[in-house]
């Protein structure tokens, strides 16, 4: 337990303990695995069963589908090939992705799909980064027809049927409009796996291959990847989406034989990964570190500095302050966090416990990481439970209350 020098207080700590606890003893959540570190004082909770019926413990080294807390990592690669100057940020993205040259814009967000006007200006690289480059998935207009378009299309489906491999995707996206006119509005997703395709085309390799090479293997992430090999399926529990009227739970992927089990057909940036707390925990300590693995540089001070700061406009910020705001009946409260670096969401403003400067997200199927350079704090709270129901993310924001009341100096 912390002796409150530079950490936690142990009366802190045990309240993380029993909130998590309690969570877990509602029936509602199974099981999770909880890591918090405070300059270099790492504290780790397994808590619950790998099942809702029982089973298998929840350990330390249990593997859990990431869902959109894969963004932040899976920007990595993108940064290390701006490092390299082997891409840039306002060059034009149509060498590598032609797919997306000549775009067309809805003349409104709820229009027909063929009352267009031509984009401005062709996609950039920075477009795609912040997540501005016309495309998204929109909570404002679930009913619309390019909505409507993007999931009967396959572009984005929540994981209800397998995504096409990537020439296919991109061509699928290439029949779309875009939604804004590029680098003018924040939208959410699609931009991320867009970004997997391009690192594919320019490095020619896999995104996965590129991505172990230059982040998880210098950062001994082995557990992290777009699948489950054979041998470690065990250590993954089943999925959950539980019904949101009854909360029954309704096994949304199993493991053995599920959609983890054998890679994926399309290795998805903004929502494929696989990982554990230690796995992550090297992540978000190499950004905390400003790029730094022990002595080794996995990527550059103001690379790290870019992702990890605001990168919206005020007249973006104002759209995503809109969003977050009227949508917490939805969204759970998730998402309320002012602005957006590249990967990630950046605390812009005071509006809970956390400090602003802290960045990171969370995965709808029941997963939160995020760091404050303020308080030099990482943590990650994993669970199988996904984001039908309110209560993953009523367990996830009871865990950063704790967390930062756990603080003591």
């Amino acid at each position: 337990m912390g002796t409150g020098k530079g950490g936690f207080s142990a009366a802190g700590l045990r309240r993380v303990r029993d909130v998590l606890a309690r969570h877990v003893e509602s029936g509602r959540i199974p099981g999770l695995v909880a890591l918090v570190d405070r300059g270099g004082e790492t504290h780790v909770e397994a808590l619950g069963t790998m099942r809702h019926d029982g089973g298998a413990p929840m350990r330390r080294d249990t593997i859990f589908r990431m869902a959109s807390t894969s963004k932040p990592v899976a920007m990595a690669p993108v940064m290390a090939l701006l490092d390299e100057c082997r891409l840039r940020l306002d060059d034009p993205v149509e060498p590598w992705l032609p797919e997306l040259a000549d775009r067309r814009v809805l003349k409104r967000i709820d229009g027909p799909l063929d009352d267009t006007v031509p984009a401005r200006r062709p996609i950039t690289v920075r477009d795609l980064v912040t997540s501005t480059f016309g495309l998204g998935i929109d909570l404002t207009s679930p009913g619309s027809p390019i909505m409507s378009a993007i999931f009967e299309r396959g572009v984005y489906t929540q994981g209800a049927e397998p995504t096409p491999e990537p020439d296919e995707w991109m061509r699928r996206l290439g029949t779309l409009p875009l939604m804004r006119q590029p680098g003018e509005h924040w939208q959410y997703h699609v931009s991320h796996d867009v970004l997997a395709v391009l690192v594919a085309r320019l490095t020619g390799r896999p995104f996965e291959t590129f991505l172990r090479e230059r982040v998880l293997a210098p950062l001994g992430m082995r557990d992290t990847g777009f699948h489950v090999p054979a041998d470690d399926i065990d250590r993954l529990p089943p999925s959950y989406a539980p019904d949101p009227k009854t909360g029954e739970f309704v096994v949304w992927d199993e493991a053995a034989g599920g959609r983890y089990s054998t890679p994926p057909a399309f290795q998805s940036g903004g929502g494929g990964l696989v990982s554990t707390v230690d796995d992550y925990h090297a992540y978000f300590r190499m950004l905390l570190r400003h790029g730094m693995h022990g002595t080794e540089r996995i990527l550059s001070r103001p690379a790290v500095q870019l992702m990890t700061t605001n990168r919206l406009t005020p007249e973006q910020q104002a759209a995503r302050d809109a969003l977050a705001r009227d949508n917490v009946h939805v969204s759970f409260g998730q998402g309320l966090h002012g602005g957006w670096g590249l990967g990630m969401a950046v605390r812009t403003h005071r509006g809970d416990y956390a400090s602003v400067g802290q960045f990171g997200w969370d995965g709808g199927t029941g997963t939160t990481a995020y760091a404050d350079p303020d308080k030099q704090l990482t943590g990650i709270l994993l669970t199988q439970v996904g984001m039908s129901t309110p209560d993953s993310a009523r367990l996830i924001h009871d865990f950063w209350t704790t967390v930062y009341q756990a603080i003591d100096d």
